[in-house]
């Protein structure tokens, strides 16, 4: 069982920056295929960014190419999401996941989330 732990969020202004983190523990980390999703109030869960195990290529939704970044420390077993440039309608709550397999595989969900907040 993996156990993942969000840190990071908090309020800032429009046009501001803000980094997450994403602590895993329990699994070897850097096997597998790791992702940034986001959940507005009201709104489904939806994939802001992937990064992959094996060749470390990254993948983003289109509201969030070009401003995010994610990356990953495999030695610190930790996932990363650099956010700038952030936008009223990135407020959200934002979960990092593991998908403990191939592509086919579930996203699996472990931590509480941490709450992205951005002003106009």
């Amino acid at each position: 069982q993996v156990q993942l732990v969000e840190s990071g969020g908090g309020l800032v202004q429009a046009g501001g920056s803000l980094k997450l983190s994403c602590a895993a523990s329990g699994r070897t980390f850097s096997r597998y295929a790791m992702a940034w999703f986001r959940q507005a109030p009201g709104k489904d869960r939806e994939s802001v960014a992937r990064i992959l195990w094996s060749n470390g290529i990254t993948r983003y939704s289109d509201s969030v190419k070009g401003r995010f970044t994610i990356s990953r420390d495999n030695a610190k077993n930790t996932l990363y999401l650099q956010m700038n440039d952030l936008k009223p309608e990135d407020t959200a709550v934002y979960y990092c996941a593991i998908q403990l397999g191939s592509h086919t595989v579930p996203w699996s969900f472990g931590g509480q989330g941490t709450q992205v907040t951005v002003s106009p």
